[in-house]
């Protein structure tokens, strides 16, 4: 029984990482592809891993193996976070099907300054503070 488990999340973590490389080549634009990679790649590399953990069945392996998934789950969305807000500011064209563009208003791509939308003339003004000299 354990042997079909470990089967299953082989092949499944298989099966979402050609589901990842199939998005890479098929979807439209960065974002797109950045979201089907990150996604996919991730949950793909986490089956792999419980596989591996449940195969080698040692204290040393499992806390390999939970440590690369704990490794995966913080660091792939802030990684695709960033490389696609770099891809946005570089001028990478989106889809002609996008929806919702939400950084169009507050991004100037002249002067890649990127407002918080909040901006007014009130808390635009720097306060004193207590510690800068006179």
């Amino acid at each position: 029984m354990i042997d079909f488990l470990k089967g299953s999340l082989i092949i499944g973590g298989a099966l979402f990482m050609l589901l990842a490389s199939i998005g890479l080549l098929r979807l439209p634009d960065l974002l797109t592809r950045m979201h089907a990679t990150t996604k996919a790649a991730a949950l793909g590399v986490i089956l792999i891993m419980l596989a591996a953990a449940m195969h080698f069945a040692e204290v040393g392996i499992v806390a390999r193996s939970f440590a690369i998934i704990v490794f995966i789950l913080m660091t792939a969305p802030v990684a695709a976070h960033v490389m696609g807000r770099a891809g946005y500011f570089v001028g990478s064209k989106l889809w002609s099907g996008t929806v919702k563009d939400e950084l169009r208003p507050n991004y100037d791509p002249l002067t890649h300054e990127l407002k918080s939308g909040l901006e007014t003339q009130e808390n635009a003004k720097r306060q004193p503070r207590e510690t800068d000299p006179d």
